[in-house]
């Protein structure tokens, strides 16, 4: 039989509630309290692919900027890290896809102006 058993007349008692800190499962991996800056990193490194991250990257620089702001309102909660990758990422993704979209609508103006339409 597994636990204590119950006292001999039956009834259950309650233990007192615990005053300690409850354990933080994750191992303090994962942000789990700051979820700006989980967002910011998950949306960071799925912003490389092509036409999402138009959208993606910008906004992982934005939440990366919040989670950023509140990790070190909050020093507890962690998040710094995570922060910090979603917002290089989605900068560097940012710079790269706004950049190729547009260099193709200055070669797509300048081919149509190139050819009498």
């Amino acid at each position: 039989m597994n636990g204590p058993l119950p006292p001999p007349d039956g009834s259950f008692s309650t233990p007192p509630p615990s005053s300690a800190p409850v354990a933080d499962t994750t191992g303090g991996i994962i942000p789990y309290k700051n979820p700006r800056a989980l967002t910011a990193y998950y949306i960071g490194l799925f912003s490389l692919l092509p036409v999402l991250g138009l959208a993606m990257a910008p906004a992982a620089v934005v939440l990366g900027l919040q989670g950023l702001r509140y990790a070190r309102q909050y020093p507890l909660v962690k998040g710094q890290v995570h922060a910090w990758i979603g917002l290089i990422c989605g900068g560097l993704w940012s710079l790269i896809h706004w950049g190729v979209a547009l260099m193709l609508l200055f070669a797509w103006a300048t081919s149509n102006l190139g050819s009498g339409r």
